[in-house]
């Protein structure tokens, strides 16, 4: 146990880290709603903003939850489930040239929102390539997810998009692979990451755990590339490219299976091969770790907000998602729910291979 000394000591290097952080992402939204603000102001796109039939959160409850994950993941920090993030965003010179990178794509993301052009991607270059789903681009971003550009804008999208909590999200998925690996040898567990993306998880996840074989699987040349990056230096990491519903992977060859952020982006039909191919490529007793956004009704205040989200950010199948009942569609394919938890906007939900 860390002396009251020690402890201190780790809650200020902790704050040291992250307020600064995620200042420096507040800063960005602030700016970001002023130039939407700016923009509608000077080409009045002509269509009302939704408005939502549920509740939605103040800001003062939005602030509370914020600072709940953060005091969350200090406290997982201190029971050592995992050591004190390093979330490794880039020195300064690299932190201000993603900024200016990502202010310069503001106005071609408005005008694309404002055009509802969301399609821009299924293209003869990448059609047969990749699943019609795949083909478009969500939030309205620049080359879907299939330009260097998106993978080198991305994690600076999202932790705009969530305050600067992204990467405190996808920590907590380290909270039930820490129980899940208590007592065992790292060395002969493998994890696979499904929809890897950037890589930022499996970073975590190496950080946390060293010793773990893990494979990091995404549609996507360029994220794959950026994923690369993230994780060099790190040893028994191998990236791969594969669609999540069609895993290179043997039969029963897998301890571990993460998911993060990826069932929102999936149609209803895909969320079920694919829960079938986690289930196929998990060894029996086998854990499965899923983070997404939150869903109808888990937190009452928020069901306003993820009525709307869809709208403005193209996320054509997110809406259903938020009514999926998970466990129904994870037990359809053999698994038992064993770990549940929230997260500020997203969920944490564990399930057991049977």
């Amino acid at each position: 146990m860390a002396s009251p000394l020690e402890t201190l000591g780790m809650r200020a290097g902790y704050g040291v880290r992250q307020a600064p952080r995620v200042a420096w992402y507040l800063a960005h939204s602030y700016a970001l709603g002023h130039v939407r603000r700016l923009a509608e102001q000077i080409a009045p796109s002509g269509d009302p903003p939704p408005r939502p039939t549920g509740r939605t959160p103040d800001r003062d409850r939005l602030w509370r939850d914020l600072a709940q994950l953060f005091l969350r993941d200090l406290a997982n920090v201190e029971a050592g489930i995992y050591p004190m993030p390093r979330d490794e965003d880039g020195d300064l010179g690299e932190l201000l040239g993603r900024s200016r990178a990502f202010f310069l794509d503001v106005p071609r993301v408005f005008l694309r929102r404002r055009e509802k052009a969301h399609q821009e991607v299924f293209s003869e270059e990448f059609k047969g390539r990749f699943p019609r789903y795949y083909l478009q681009n969500f939030h309205y971003q620049s080359g879907g997810y299939l330009s260097e550009e998106s993978a080198r804008l991305y994690d600076i999208q999202v932790e705009v998009l969530f305050n600067g909590a992204a990467n405190a999200m996808r920590r907590q998925a380290l909270v039930p692979i820490h129980a899940a690996l208590r007592g065992r040898d790292q060395r002969r567990i493998r994890l696979v990451d499904v929809a890897c993306g950037t890589g930022r998880f499996l970073r975590f996840a190496k950080d946390a755990f060293p010793g773990l074989n893990v494979l990091g699987i995404d549609l996507s040349p360029p994220y794959l590339a950026e994923a690369r990056r993230h994780l060099k230096g790190r040893g028994r990491t191998r990236l791969a490219l594969a669609k999540a519903e069609a895993l290179p992977l043997a039969d029963a060859s897998q301890d571990i299976v993460t998911t993060i952020f990826l069932y929102h982006e999936l149609p209803p039909k895909v969320r079920r091969e694919v829960a079938a191919e986690f289930a196929r490529v998990l060894k029996p007793g086998g854990l499965l770790v899923f983070i997404d956004s939150l869903q109808r009704g888990d937190v009452a205040d928020y069901d306003g907000l993820l009525e709307v989200f869809p709208v403005g950010y193209h996320e054509p199948y997110f809406d259903g998602y938020t009514r999926e009942d998970l466990d129904a569609l994870f037990g359809e394919a053999g698994f038992a729910p064993v770990h549940r938890s929230l997260a500020f906007v997203s969920k944490v939900v564990a399930y057991r291979r049977q």
